[in-house]
């Protein structure tokens, strides 16, 4: 297939499901040594993604490669290559971690002491070694998805796809696996990570591919995707209903658009281009015409307000079922 430095590539996958077509001639290109995001509302065709490059399901068209493998012809190879991290932690939770790991190691035929060895080298890693003999149990959520990520590691694969890793968790648990993702790249590792925290994507990823009803729509940098719907936006948040068509007035004289009116929320906003002169003649007019305001502010467009534009609805958190 060409690849060229690519540790994932997909041309025009289809998957189907009885009448429903979960993959609709879906492509992906993700290069070595990155985080590469997969967005995309809830059944739009992320887990069926994952499920095809990890081996997990057979694709019905189109090609796939992985670290260099065709999925479909040499499924063994891929799986030695690879890594997969679910949406719910694997781990045994009766088990300490250092168990779990040295299980893990001896379940790919590792041996006694290499996976001894193994698990020590992977709790020092995700920096569970203080904790490497207590049971699972007693870790909290983002010590678990740690343990889990570290158990995806025990080959070292090329390529590791991270199915919504940091679902359920606190920030702080968030955090954390972020950083562990962090380290495994900087390690060499390839990451495919399925989100619906459109921050998730915008902190890891390098390059982002939105897919909707299986097929790539845009494919791009976190900021190449944020500037398809503008620069910085203007926002202004009135006290007073009556003042909403005077801000919108006001607002209209420096913007690079139509302003939009939220009436519900009191808030007017719009692109523009010289951010600095827009936002001082914006404050003093108003602050001229008497309009008493809540909250002036300059903001960049987020990877929401992207999502929003291409796929025509927000993220939400549900877990993808079975077509997804």
């Amino acid at each position: 297939m060409g690849d060229d430095g690519l540790a994932v590539r997909a041309e025009g996958l289809e998957k189907r499901y009885g009448g429903k077509r979960a993959l609709d001639g879906f492509d992906l290109a993700v290069r070595e040594g990155t985080v590469h995001g997969l967005l995309g509302p809830n059944g739009a065709g992320k887990t069926t993604a994952v499920r095809i490059l990890s081996t997990l399901i057979r694709l019905d068209g189109g090609r796939a490669a992985v670290a260099g493998l065709d999925v479909a012809r040499r499924q063994r190879e891929v799986r030695s290559r690879i890594g997969l991290t679910g949406q719910y932690a694997a781990v045994d939770e009766v088990l300490t971690g250092r168990q779990n790991l040295e299980m893990f190691g001896r379940l790919f035929h590792l041996g006694g002491r290499r996976a001894r060895a193994r698990a020590a080298e992977l709790l020092a890693r995700f920096d569970l070694a203080d904790a490497a003999d207590k049971g699972v149990g007693e870790y909290s959520g983002g010590m678990r998805r740690r343990l889990d990520l570290a158990a995806s590691m025990i080959l070292a694969p090329a390529v590791l796809f991270l199915d919504e890793p940091t679902t359920g968790l606190d920030p702080r648990g968030r955090g954390e696996v972020w950083d562990a993702v962090r380290a495994l790249v900087a390690g060499g590792t390839t990451v495919l990570l399925t989100t619906q925290y459109l921050e998730e994507a915008d902190r890891l990823a390098s390059r982002v591919t939105v897919i909707d009803r299986g097929r790539s729509i845009a494919d791009d940098t976190p900021d190449g995707l944020k500037n398809r719907v503008g620069g910085d936006r203007i926002e202004v948040v009135v006290a007073e209903r009556s003042d909403l068509p005077r801000a919108v007035k006001v607002v209209a004289r420096v913007s690079d658009g139509e302003p939009e009116a939220e009436e519900g929320e009191l808030r007017v906003h719009a692109p523009v281009l010289d951010r600095v002169a827009a936002l001082t003649e914006v404050a003093r007019t108003l602050q001229d015409e008497g309009v008493r305001v809540e909250d002036i502010g300059l903001r960049r467009p987020s990877l929401d307000d992207v999502f929003l534009r291409l796929t025509g609805q927000r993220t939400d958190k549900t877990t993808e079922g079975a077509a997804a």
